[in-house]
């Protein structure tokens, strides 16, 4: 009998002894085992990253939030009617978005960590929270700090917050759009559009209006599924930075790099000063004294025959540049009386290609030397140039000077008023205040410990580029366990078809395996082959068992010790990590 065959067969028969009276031991024993075997490929083939359990921050600030379980009641979410300056608010301009506090569903970085989500495709949110007291950033360095996750991904959308201006409106009327801010912060991306805002409402202390101010050469958001930190920091001295994953991308002047700028100019164009009609501003003119020469041909063509040209010795004149194709046949449903003639097409002349050219052969053309074309005056300065004309500067009316643009007005609340294409955006670990080192301590223990474990399982999951098959003799467990098991039982079952002993000599590592099997297959066979042999007794077959889920357990062991190595490494580190930050 061929070894298939009588694998299963041995199968078979389990199975069946396993639905007998004495099959519970059996049936549980090779569940186990089963199970067992089962959970040797999920735990070589499973991502060892070590991840760290959320533990709320003992840091403070005047706005710190980690959408811990009482967050609901610090947010409330928008239902209001979005304002539209091109036609009456309807529907579709409410905010219907939902949102929710939840773990990741996509490269989980830290177990029991939450954030706010959006959770609705192409629709508006809009939800805030009011600080417990306001936030007055003058003469303080004003630091803005949060994370943003897009699990999936980010094509037309924002992902930006704003900080409300403190006013009595702010407590009694819903957040929208509407909602006076003082800073807005943030990503966006739509299309070619991919940019961090900064922009700033800047109060005119001569009309009391208020202008945005944006920043010129903003950075660009970064689009990823893993967890991205942005960091905003004003200073009292009227600078400013943004730093990307706590990495600075911009750092400037809020007088020198916002449109428009903060402060006007002193002086402006007169409007009332017009350009005088006399005035000249060509600085140079045609020669009014220049004269075409009497031997200008302007007719003169550009190019001519060139009539020292020879035809090529190897010219083919007798030969057609085109010829049918020999390789051309009728096709077998041409019906001459109906579809005429049948030509062959024409394809290119292979002899011409050999040669210099084929057909009648024609002198080149080659460049005039006599040709002048259209004789034009030449140019010269301009004696009644008077330069190039501008209005008188006047002083502007409008003229102020902020020195201080930093000292922003008092702020009551944060909120997030967007609408994006993408759902599952995430926001966590935001921070407002005016501590550079407790923003900086903040991502440290949370932003830095998660995304390090995020891009760990990004890199892992990934698909492996394809490679070369290995041999069952190059390939090693670590290699692919799947495969490894998988390309050995092939070979064992290949060789045993026509040499069971080298088989034996050959893979013992399958053998052995299937010894166990074999062990708990002879006894159920004993049983039902007749009553001369006496059935294995209770004892007998818990024993069988026993050896088989060792062998498992057994191979389990050896395939978790491949990967202990690295996974207590990597456990270490965040044991590190993690007490270094309770120091601190």
């Amino acid at each position: 009998m061929h070894f298939s065959k009588v694998a299963a067969a041995a199968l078979a028969a389990t199975v069946a002894y396993a639905h007998g009276d004495h099959g519970d031991n059996l049936a549980d024993a090779a569940s186990e085992a089963a199970s067992s075997a089962s959970s040797v490929v999920e735990s070589a083939t499973s991502t060892s990253v070590v991840k760290s359990t959320f533990t709320p921050t003992s840091l403070k600030a005047p706005f710190l939030e980690q959408f811990t379980d009482d967050w609901e009641s610090r947010w409330k979410a928008s239902h209001a009617k979005k304002e539209n300056d091109k036609s009456e608010s309807t529907e579709e301009w409410a905010y219907v978005g939902n949102w929710a506090v939840e773990e990741p569903s996509v490269l989980k970085g830290m177990i029991g960590d939450k954030g706010l989500v959006v959770k609705d495709k192409a629709a508006h949110h809009a939800i805030s929270a009011k600080f417990p007291k306001k936030i007055d950033p003058k003469g303080k360095t004003l630091v803005v700090q949060y994370e943003v996750k897009l699990q999936d991904g980010l094509e037309c959308g924002g992902a930006y917050l704003k900080l409300l201006q403190e006013n009595k409106k702010l407590h009694k009327e819903e957040f929208s759009n509407a909602s006076p801010y003082i800073i807005m912060f943030g990503p966006d991306k739509c299309g070619a559009t991919n940019k961090v805002h900064f922009i700033f409402r800047h109060k005119n202390p001569k009309t009391g209006e208020y202008e945005e101010k944006h920043l010129n050469n903003p950075p660009m958001a970064r689009i990823s599924k893993t967890s991205t930190l942005y960091t905003l920091i004003v200073h009292p001295n009227q600078t400013y930075a943004i730093n990307i994953d706590g990495e600075q991308q911009r750092n400037g002047s809020l007088f020198e790099d916002f449109a428009p700028s903060v402060n006007p100019e002193k002086e402006i164009d007169d409007p009332e000063d017009k350009k005088p009609e006399t005035w000249v501003d060509d600085a140079r003119i045609p020669d009014p004294e220049a004269k075409k020469p009497e031997d200008w041909d302007e007719d003169a063509p550009y190019e001519i025959v060139d009539e020292e040209a020879k035809q090529p010795e190897d010219w083919l004149v007798d030969e057609p540049t085109m010829i049918p194709d020999p390789e051309a046949e009728k096709p077998e449903d041409w019906d001459d009386e109906e579809d005429g003639d049948w030509v062959a097409p024409q394809v290119p002349n292979p002899k011409c290609s050999e040669a210099s050219g084929c057909g009648k052969w024609e002198p080149p053309m080659k460049s005039n030397p006599a040709y002048k074309g259209k004789w034009t005056a030449p140019y010269i300065d301009n004696p009644a140039y008077k330069g190039v004309w501008a209005p008188r500067k006047i002083s502007n009316p409008k003229y102020f000077e902020d020195k201080s643009p930093a000292n922003f007005e008092p702020m009551g609340a944060i909120g997030f008023e967007l609408w994006t294409m993408q759902n599952d955006i995430l926001f966590d670990n935001i921070y407002i205040g005016h501590s550079v080192e407790d923003a900086a301590a903040l991502a440290k223990e949370t932003f830095d410990v998660k995304v390090k474990a995020e891009k760990a399982e990004e890199e892992a999951t990934k698909p492996k580029e394809e490679e070369k098959p290995k041999s069952p003799s190059e390939l090693t467990f670590k290699d692919d366990p799947v495969k490894y098991v998988r390309q050995k039982i092939d070979l064992f079952v290949t060789i045993a078809k026509n040499d069971p002993v080298q088989a034996i000599k050959f893979v013992p590592e399958v053998a052995g395996g299937l010894g166990v099997l074999l062990l708990i297959v002879v006894s159920v066979l004993l049983t039902l082959l007749g009553n001369s042999v006496n059935a294995p007794s209770q004892e007998q077959i818990k024993n069988a068992a026993k050896k088989g889920k060792d062998a498992a357990i057994d191979a389990k062991d050896k395939a978790a010790e491949a990967i202990s190595t690295g996974a207590e490494k990597a456990q270490a580190e965040v044991q590190k990590r993690t007490t270094r930050a309770s120091a601190q």
